[in-house]
């Protein structure tokens, strides 16, 4: 039967085994590229929402997350009251403004 199917051999071995740090180099790149390319912007995102959070004062005009615009009514430590129009106070989370318009936006939309 040996005329039918060639024999398969394994190759000498004439090369040495590269090296772990070189292995391990494109892992550690790629970490490096993740770490710049989205962990540190989501980072400074982060910082930078906390400290619009912490710098609302009452008058603000602001935007929350889910589109709703108003001004600052009450501030609370977990939530804030925001008037959308006359007589119409909502009360939601302070993490969810999401940005503070300039003073006077509210009465030109």
């Amino acid at each position: 039967m040996d005329f039918l199917i060639s024999a398969a051999h394994a190759q000498q071995g004439g090369a040495s085994a590269p090296n772990a740090f070189v292995q391990l180099l494109p892992l550690v790149g790629l970490i490096v590229l993740f770490y710049f390319m989205l962990i540190r912007p989501q980072m400074k995102r982060n910082k930078e929402h906390k400290q619009l959070i912490a710098s609302i004062s009452k008058g603000d005009e602001v935007i929350t997350a889910g589109g709703l615009t108003g001004s600052v009514a009450d501030l609370g430590e977990e939530y804030v009251k925001l008037q959308v129009a006359d007589d119409v106070v909502i009360t939601v989370q302070r993490q969810s403004i999401s940005s503070v318009l300039p003073k006077g936006s509210l009465k030109s939309l």
